[in-house]
């Protein structure tokens, strides 16, 4: 699959100003459109990002904030900063998290405001599928990684075709949609979510661009019908 041709000024506005619509139920709607499934997936994401020890954790498109908090749960030495475009999901992630000791941070995955080989651990839920170049993305998360540092993508992949097929084809489509309606209040922000989906990349293709970012040892796990990836790298030593 190509990327979207859309620069980031004419694309990330609309997508900036949609999750700031959507923040207040933003938790609702994943738990009610995963099954629940969505904290097992996160749970996921920091094991598989390793203990940071005392070092440094960003976790990229923190939205409400899970990853981040589950993060500084998880490894209480660490310093987790969770970082976001949207403003709006940054006020959730405070409000539902107003003890924690995260950083917010207000940025552009684009172009980390953070020093070279800054953190052991990036991790991200939802981001690529979001942005018009995944590669760029990457190549930044590489930079501000540790040598040895490991990233951890959560985000969705179109589903394999086989007898399933269809019938994801059809929740996403429209069962989606229908529920952002009902819950959010908003079938447009849903519809694009879902949208996004469908045209995004293949894990396999995926894992490819990771290493053409310059990862090593990628992998992924599927979850969710094949809907779900959740892809993993180490930035090489040397």
């Amino acid at each position: 699959m190509t990327e979207n041709k859309e620069t980031n000024q004419g694309r990330g506005p609309a997508v900036r100003n949609m999750f700031d619509a959507i923040a207040g139920r933003y938790d609702l709607m994943n738990r009610v459109m995963t099954f629940g499934q969505d904290q097992r997936w996160r749970r996921h994401v920091v094991a598989e990002a390793g203990d940071p020890g005392e070092g440094k954790v960003l976790d990229l498109a923190t939205g409400t904030g899970d990853i981040a908090a589950l993060m500084a749960v998880s490894h209480p030495r660490c310093e987790v900063i969770g970082g976001d475009f949207s403003a709006g999901m940054l006020a959730e992630a405070k409000r539902r998290f107003p003890s924690s000791r995260i950083s917010w941070q207000v940025c552009d995955a684009n172009a980390l405001p953070f020093a070279d080989n800054s953190f052991e651990a990036v991790t991200f839920g939802y981001l690529l599928r979001n942005v018009d170049d995944s590669l760029k993305v990457l190549r930044e998360v590489h930079r501000v990684l540790v040598p040895g540092g490991r990233v951890v993508c959560l985000d969705t992949t179109p589903p394999r075709k086989n007898l399933l097929y269809p019938f994801i084809r059809l929740y996403l489509r429209f069962g989606i949609p229908l529920l952002g309606r009902m819950l959010a209040g908003d079938e447009d922000a849903y519809a694009y979510l879902t949208g996004s989906t469908l045209a995004f990349h293949d894990a396999e293709t995926l894992s490819s661009i990771f290493r053409q970012a310059g990862f090593d040892r990628v992998s992924y796990r599927r979850f969710m019908c094949g809907s779900i990836a959740v892809h993993r790298g180490v930035k090489e030593v040397g």
